[in-house]
Order: structure tokens, then sequence, then C-alpha cells
């Protein structure tokens, strides 16, 4: 357990930042008295995971009802549980830092514990209740980067096998070709990106292309390849693409599942000889399992590069 008590400074809150991501237990106090005066302190603010300007796309500023630029939290807390000191005898609590946060951008209400003490000593809990709305489990739901209980890969026991796929031969069309090859990467798919449509299995392209009937969608009907198409122009629209065409389960799909695969191939590959191995960039969770899985092999990792790019390294000594 490491103890840092009044963090003041940008560098020590990235060091504790750092120090978190390693696994160890951390405890720390600094100046903010409440949450939302650390969140709006931008010195101190990424203890708290930070916020930053986010432009949303007109169907998905509708669907939330709200402006097309919105404040979101940049990163994943630091610290996972935030505690208020009000006075000597009162505290509040914040169990999910990252969902009180995302329920304070958008406005919801949050449901933090009080703690106080009474003249005769007794410690009282009060437990604030869930909004009726629902929009109090929405926000936990997206807090840690994520909607499925990172928990549940603890209970699997360890990496699943990956099941043998075909290599598949895609033909992108009016798409971002740079962002496809990043969710095939992130998936870990055997997809080949051909040049030549008369070398694909399958063509994936825009919706705006596709309404436009362009030679090639018309050729690629004709010669009854199979055609996909996205919603939007997103590496996340382009896995669910490559999900469906894979038909993987949920399971296969999980971000965590991913990364502890991505892992556990890399320690194969530096106990096998390879001097490093770069992985994916990750939130601060699943890096700090990272590291716990590097360090059960008896091997060195580390953190790189900057928040939304931060990665883990992992090598010998």
């Amino acid at each position: 357990v490491i103890i840092i008590d009044e963090i003041g400074r940008e560098s020590e809150a990235l060091a504790a930042r750092t120090i978190a991501e390693r696994g160890v237990q951390l405890i720390a106090t600094a100046h903010g008295n409440t949450l939302d005066n650390l969140l709006l302190n931008p010195t101190l603010s990424d203890l708290v995971g930070g916020i930053e300007s986010v432009t949303l796309s007109d169907e998905e500023a509708r669907r939330r009802g709200t402006q097309k630029t919105v404040l979101e939290r940049r990163a994943p807390p630091t610290f996972d549980v935030l505690i208020e000191i009000q006075d000597r005898q009162r505290l509040i609590v914040h169990h999910d830092v990252a969902a009180a946060v995302d329920a304070m951008l958008r406005g919801w209400p949050l449901t933090p514990e009080a703690r106080y003490r009474d003249e005769l000593g007794q410690i009282h809990i009060e437990r604030a209740a869930p909004p009726e709305d629902g929009r109090g489990a929405a926000a936990r739901g997206r807090g840690g980067g994520g909607t499925r209980r990172p928990e549940s890969y603890a209970h699997e026991g360890g990496p699943m096998e990956p099941r043998p796929l075909p290599t598949l031969r895609v033909y992108p069309y009016g798409i971002a070709r740079n962002r496809l090859l990043q969710a095939v990467k992130r998936l870990r798919l055997p997809v080949i990106v051909v040049e030549d449509l008369d070398e694909a299995d399958v063509l994936i392209t825009s919706k705006s292309y596709y309404r436009r009937r362009p030679k090639i969608i018309v050729q690629a009907d004709e010669r009854k390849i199979p055609i996909y198409v996205l919603r939007s122009n997103t590496i996340s629209q382009m896995e669910m693409v490559l999900a469906s065409i894979f038909d993987l389960s949920a399971e296969e799909t999980d971000t965590l599942a991913i990364a502890m695969r991505e892992t556990q191939e890399a320690i194969q590959k530096v106990l096998a000889g390879a001097k490093s191995v770069d992985l994916s960039p990750q939130n601060a969770y699943i890096r700090r399992r990272q590291h716990e899985m590097a360090r059960a092999a008896n091997l060195i990792s580390h953190s790189y590069g900057k928040e939304p790019y931060r990665h883990v390294r992992i090598y010998r000594e």
C-alpha cells in the first residue's frame, strides 16, 4: 500500500496514475473539498479521469437529447473510490468515481453515500435512493470504460482459447482503411484487406456510398459478393460488422477478453526470445490487469504514452 499526502501538482497526479496502473493499492489526499471542484481543477482533474469537449454526430446528439458539443470524461479515473471530507464528523463517499463523473457531466443527480458520527460516537450511514428514471443505473454501467463487468473475466479462470477462424478477404470502398485495420487488430481477426474486387470475399462500404450505387457496388451485386453497410465510418461500427461476419459471441468481442488474449500472446513471444512487445492502448483498469499478468510470468512491464494512447510494453529484465 502506498499513501500520498496532498497531491497538488500535475506531475504528482501523473505519478499516482502510473502507480495505480502497476496494481499497487494507492491511498491519497488532494485539495478540492468536493468531486466537482476536483473535476474542474486542470492540474488535478486527471485523478478522476479529466474532462474533454466532444462533438457528437447528429444521430447521437438526437439520441441523447443534447447539443452536438458535450463534455465527457477523458480517461478512466486513477482512483476507484473518492471520499469528500465535509467536516470532522461527516464524509461523502463516491463508491464508483467513473460513474459519478459521467453522471455529473450529463447533469444527472448523484447518489453518493453519506457517513457521519453523532454526539454518542455512533457511525450512521445514509444511502441516497437512485433516480426513478434509471439514469443512475445507466451512468454506473458506463463506469470503467464499458458496460460489461470487468469481474466476469476473473470468474472464467484465465484467457479463453480462441476458436479457429477462416481468413476473410475484405474490399473496403468509401471507408477509412486505417480504421478498418485498427478494428481488425483490436478484434484480432484473420482479415486481409485487398485492392481488387476480384479477390474479395466481402465488400464493406458506407451508407452514403451504397445509396449512390456506384459501379463497384453494382459489380459486387452482380458477382454475388456480400456487401456490408456501415451506419457510420467509425471503428466501433466496423467492429460490429466484423463481429457479425465472423459470428463472434459477446465474449469474443469483449474488450477485456481481447486484451487478455493479446497480453498472453505477448508474454509467450517474450518468453520465446522477443526483446519486447508493445500491447494495444487500453484503459487504466485493463493496463493494470496486463501488468499483473506480466508480473505473474516473471516479466517486466511499463506503461508508455498519454491517454487515450497509453499502452503497456512487456519485456525481460
